[in-house]
């Protein structure tokens, strides 16, 4: 028997399969990680999340496995090569961007110890999980950590961005009440 998931998880699509069932949706707490799926996230706007996925691995080697520190110090030099890379998406301001988040991130990190700290805070290290199908652009969370991350000079950190960043790291559970990975349906 198949296993019953979310709509947006194209059976068709094994790379949508791996990650659906694997990683989206799952509490994430390593702040390497969480700054990728940032960084993602910011680089998937205008485009579909499988194009990302499909050339995550080529963002990996580009941006130094996303280590903050490393991005962080990336010059003008860095930034033209990645501009020249074909494996990622070259677009300038969002690569510009993934520097300076980068500079943002590792100030966040000195703040609060750690940017997981800081992003569960928001929720009191609750998952906040959904139970009702309804298809979220946003949230009143989402609203309140973009403009956080604003202020702090985050750029490509709007809204809808952040409700899929959200939603990716498991701090917001969307998988619907059907899918065999909603909690409701997890054994033990």
């Amino acid at each position: 028997m198949e296993l019953k998931r979310c709509r947006w998880a194209d059976p068709a699509s094994e790379i949508y399969i791996a990650y659906h069932d694997q990683e989206w949706g799952r509490p994430e707490h390593d702040d390497r990680r969480l700054f990728e799926m940032l960084i993602l996230e910011g680089f998937q706007a205008g485009l579909s999340w499988l194009t990302i996925l499909k050339k995550r691995e080529a963002f990996r080697r580009a941006f130094d496995g996303f280590d903050p520190a490393i991005v962080a110090g990336y010059g003008p030099e860095k930034l033209e090569a990645l501009m020249a890379d074909p494996g990622i998406v070259r677009n300038r301001r969002k690569i510009q961007a993934a520097a300076q988040n980068a500079k943002a991130f590792l100030a966040i990190q000195k703040e609060y110890g750690s940017f997981d700290r800081y992003l569960w805070g928001f929720t009191d290290g609750q998952v906040v999980l959904n139970t009702d199908d309804e298809v979220r652009a946003s949230s009143e969370l989402s609203d309140r950590i973009s403009a956080d991350l604003k202020r702090r000079g985050m750029n490509f950190v709007g809204s809808v961005i952040i409700y899929s960043f959200l939603q990716a790291v498991g701090v917001v559970n969307d998988h619907e009440t059907g899918c065999w990975r909603h909690p409701s349906r997890q054994k033990g």
